[in-house]
Order: C-alpha cells, then structure tokens, then sequence
C-alpha cells in the first residue's frame, strides 16, 4: 500500500466481458459494470475521445471511474422500472450496504429537451456502516495520458488537452484526490461535467435532476406502442435505442463502442458511426413502435444525406454522426483492446467502400415522409427529386460488382445479391411513391424498371445446385441477408425458392439456435432467421428461438454484434443498435395480441 492506504496505482484488469449496462442522454453515453464502474465514455460526444476506456485497456491504472466497498461480497443492479436511471448495490460480509445510483440528466426545459453533459452518481448507505473509496481516473488521447487536476473547496478539475471536467461533490475532497477509504453516513453526490460552476445547490440539482429525469423516461416508455409479451425486455430495448441516437442530428449509431472483436481472432473496428444499411430497419421499428419524434429526427439526418448527395457520385456506405464524410481509420495503440485483442481502431475505412445496398436502404427510409401524415415536414417534390437521382444510381448499380453488405476485402469483383435485392428496392419503392404522390408517368417509369431488375435478379442469384438463392450471383454460398427477402417484397415468404433458401441457410449457418456470420454468430441475423421463421408459418419454432435470444441478453437486458453458440458469451461492440431493433421486432410479431388476452 502507498500513502493513505491507496492501493498500488496499476494492476491486471479481470478478464473483460460485456455484461454492461448503457447509461445517457442522446448526447453522450457511459458503459457501467455490475460493481458500478464506469468503464467506456466519450466525450464531450459519442463519437469523442474516451475520456473512461479501461473496457479496453490491458492494466487497471487509469481510464476508469470506480466507488468500491470495503470487503466486498457481492452486488446487484438494476435499471429503475421503464427507465434509463441505472441502480447499483454494493454488499460486503459484514452487511454493511451502499447505492449507487447512475443517470445522465434528460427532462424537457423551456420547450425542448435538455441533455447536458453530464454524469451523476448519488451514493446512499443503505445498512450498516460501509466505508467506500472513490477512484476517478480519466483518460485522454485514447489511453496517452493522465490528465493534470487541480482542486477547489467542493470540486475537482481535470485538465484535459481540449476541454476540462470538473467533478462537483459533497464527500470531502481530500479523500477523493488521495483515493482514501472512507465510511459513507449520507448521501453522497458526484457531478461530472464540462468545468462549469453549478447553478444551484449540489442536493437541489441531483435530486431534481433524478426526478425529471425518471419523469422523462416514464413518460418516453409510456407511449410506445408495445406487444403484450416480453414487455419488459422491449421496453428495455426501445430505451438503449433511443440511447444510442444522437439527438443534436438525429443520427442512430451502430455501437457507442469501439474495437471489440466479434471473435477471438476477429479484428475490431470503430462502429461509432451511422450505416446507411441499418436506416431503413430502424425507421420502421419506431413507427411500429409509435416513436415518432426519435423516427422523425433520424429521418432529419438521412435527409440532409440526401440533399449534400445531390449531384455527387452516389452515397457512401458511413457517415458521421454530424454528417462527417471522411472517417480516416488509424490504430491507437496506447490501448491493448478488449482483452488484449487490438489494435484499437478510430474511424472507418468503410466510408471508401462500394456498397450499392445503400441506395435501397436510402429511399426505403425515406418511403415513410410521404406516406406518414404525422410527420411534421412530409416529403415532397425536392424530396422525390432528389430520390429520383438515388433511384437512377441504383438502376445503374444493381447488377455491378461491390463489397457487398459485408464489406469484405476480396469481394469486390462480384455482384451481391443483397446489393441487386436493395437496388430493387428503390426502384419499387420510387414507383409507389410516384403513384402515392400522382405522378402517373413517372410511377409506370419507375415499376418498369423493377420489373425488369426483379426478372434479372431472380434468375441470377438463384443456384439450381444448391437449390438456393447465393450471396453472389454465380456463386454457392449463403449469407444471413437473404433472410431479408420476403420482408423487402421481393418475393413472398411462402414462395418455394425462399422455403428452399431458408433451408439450406439453416443446414449450412445455423449453429445451435444462432446464425452464423464469419466465425462466430450474428445476434441481428439471429432475429432476421427468427423474423422469417414466424413468416413461413413456423411460429413456434421462432418463439423458441426468440426465448434464447432473451437469454442471450446480458443481466441489464442488452445485447452486442456476436455471440458464442457454444457458450452464449456475447462479443462485439455493444450495445449493436441492430440487435435492440430486432429484438423489438421479433417480439411485436410473436407476441399474443393484446385483443386475445384482454
């Protein structure tokens, strides 16, 4: 032991996992463990450095920000009923107990939603006498260094390169800075923010702050449209989705992580970052879910991609959460990885990839403006203009070669069918647009040329081999995207060339009850294979599958990229936005309807 009892500044990190719980506010996000320590934030936004990254760090000396018991025994945790307000109790052998309570402040003020940065703990002895330390760690220039602190009568600063945080608390500061154990008889509170000085006294804003901030999320989960069956679970889902979404754009990211592997031997990569891919999915799960205000903010940024692609050689793949177009990749290697498995990547070379499924996915999201009459601002004339030069692109591309939805080096020489499916896509949904908006010349304009990309595409994909539809035209293997067919309307769930594809997906991908995507296995494919079971009239062997991906959620109810079938051990980054969607998904349509129960 060092001075005051703390102990030696670095040590081996445990064995890394993934059962986190998400907590924030549409403006940052913080992962938290099930001992109540922060181990992943980024500020001052998601897309920032990681002001706390021990998730990937190798040794346990700086990048964390921990409240730990004396003798501690063991702990639960547990999100507020409908909520995005994280509780953490501690307990050690002697029955001395402590809560943690773990939120970023979001409630409406002066008519619109305030979201600052910001990060309150609220520590409450709950029995005995437990005496606690505080560790506040962070980090900057992903794991370069410690920051220079300072401090004053009630807080502490951190002098970052770019920007300075100030932690604001009640607990005597001397045993914050020494890191010193100490008995905790009140409520203890810990503000972490930019270094501004509170507006109001520290008990005020923590426990109004609490208040509103439950009052918001209650009031965010009381309106959602939810199945009857797993409520629970959905609610929890529709929760870290609308954590996951950059509120100040609109922009839903894949993860708010970066670098974790979805395998052993698998590369990491930065998924901090908005694909164009998952835009169509997402928008139609919270329109079914009746979400409108997050559904009309992402329709907002997908927009503005729209009109900045005007004129341009087609879309690309990734943007950035405020529209960046350039995301240069680079490795960071001050961080070991999550397990030691780096490099740790910032950015995405994916934004430089051809991946013509965008074009679909683009104009399958924007479908929603002109048909939805509760949207604010509906789609119009500039609108389908603009989507006409997305359309034309797509009728161009559906039959080139790209990377395909998966993005692997190597592939780029062969037309995906996925890409074709996706081309077909805009085409068809250009067509009923027109029509929709009575634009009789360009509606038949527009069905004639799906018409014939379906014809082509039909004849292409299909191996009379495998008796299947391939993952490249002339190929023989088989991918979880074209699970996807039926759901697009590119042909029916009850055609026998898709009963016949779904076959031979689950001989040659499905492991256990999971489906495979490279080496290890897909959660969002996991629910497409799901989504198509209920739609070939296999419903309860889809609920069964469901009922182990409910399982396969960790101890908060999240899920990340992958999944061990062997194990049920989740890997990749977390929370994957795309697995919370079909887990919402799949559960509004297995569930009982609420008209047969009540």
């Amino acid at each position: 032991m060092s001075k005051a009892g703390v102990p030696p500044t670095s040590s081996i990190v445990t064995k890394a996992d993934l059962d986190l719980a998400l907590v924030g506010n549409c403006s940052f996000g913080a992962l938290v463990d099930k001992l109540g320590t922060v181990k992943w934030c980024c500020l001052p936004r998601f897309d920032g450095d990681p002001v706390f990254c021990s998730l990937l760090r190798r040794t346990n000396d700086i990048g964390f920000y921990e409240i730990t018991l004396e003798g501690f025994s063991h702990s639960k945790q547990y999100y507020v009923k409908n909520t995005g307000v994280l509780k953490t109790e501690l307990y050690n052998k002697n029955g001395d107990a402590l809560e943690i309570t773990d939120f970023a402040p979001r409630f409406m003020m002066f008519g619109r939603a305030y979201r600052p940065i910001m990060f309150i703990r609220i520590v409450k002895p709950l029995a005995g006498h437990p005496r606690i330390r505080v560790r506040i760690r962070p980090t900057f220039g992903y794991g370069w260094g410690s920051p220079e602190k300072t401090r004053g009568t009630n807080h502490i600063r951190y002098l970052l390169p770019n920007f300075a945080i100030r932690v604001t608390t009640n607990a005597p500061i001397s045993y914050i800075v020494d890191e010193v154990m100490f008995e905790v008889t009140e409520t203890t509170s810990f503000v972490l923010m930019p270094d501004e000085s509170l507006k109001e006294s520290l008990s005020e804003i923590t426990t109004s702050y609490l208040d509103k901030t439950i009052d918001y999320w209650l009031e965010f989960s009381r309106v959602l449209s939810i199945p009857f069956e797993w409520q629970e679970q959905v609610l929890r889902s529709c929760i870290a989705l609308k954590m996951c979404s950059f509120e100040e754009t609109g922009a839903m990211m894949a993860s708010i992580t970066s670098s974790i592997p979805v395998d052993a031997k698998a590369q990491g990569y930065d998924l901090r970052y908005c694909w164009l891919r998952d835009s169509s999915n997402i928008i139609h799960t919270l329109n079914k879910l009746g979400s409108t205000k997050t559904m009309e903010e992402f329709l907002k940024y997908i927009s503005n991609i729209v009109g900045s692609s005007e004129g341009k050689n087609g879309l690309q793949p990734v943007y950035g959460i405020a529209l960046e177009t350039t995301l240069y990749e680079k490795e960071m290697h001050r961080l070991a990885g999550y397990r030691g498995l780096g490099p740790v990547r910032v950015g995405n070379k994916d934004y430089k990839v051809i991946q013509n499924d965008v074009y679909g996915h683009v104009i399958l999201a924007n479908t929603q403006m002109f048909f939805d009459q509760r949207l604010k601002n509906m789609g119009d004339h500039l609108l389908f203009e603009r989507l006409e030069e997305i359309g034309e692109h797509a009728v161009k591309a559906y039959n080139q070669p790209d990377a395909g939805p998966h993005g692997l080096e190597g592939e780029s020489d062969k037309v995906h069918t996925y890409s074709a499916v996706m081309c077909w896509v805009a085409a068809d949904r250009m067509a009923k647009i027109s029509a929709h908006i009575k634009l009789a010349d360009r509606a038949s304009y527009w069905k004639s040329r799906a018409e014939e990309m379906h014809k082509v595409i039909l004849e292409k994909s299909w191996s009379t081999s495998t008796k299947s539809f391939t993952t490249t035209w002339g190929g023989s293997e088989v991918d979880g995207f074209l699970l996807l067919l039926p759901q697009l309307g590119f042909l029916k769930a009850t055609d026998e060339k898709f009963a016949s594809t779904l076959a031979h997906i689950e001989k040659t991908l499905k492991k256990g009850n999971y489906i495979q995507a490279g080496n290890n296995c897909s959660t969002t494919h996991t629910f497409w294979y799901i989504n198509a079971l209920a739609a070939c009239g296999r419903r309860d062997e889809a609920r069964k599958v469901f009922e182990v991906m409910l399982k396969t959620c960790n101890n908060s109810g999240l899920l990340s990229e992958a999944v061990e079938p062997e194990t049920g051990e989740l890997w990749g980054n977390f929370p994957k936005t795309t697995a919370m969607v079909g887990l919402i998904e799949s559960a509004l349509r297995l569930s009982l309807p609420w008209d047969d129960v009540i």
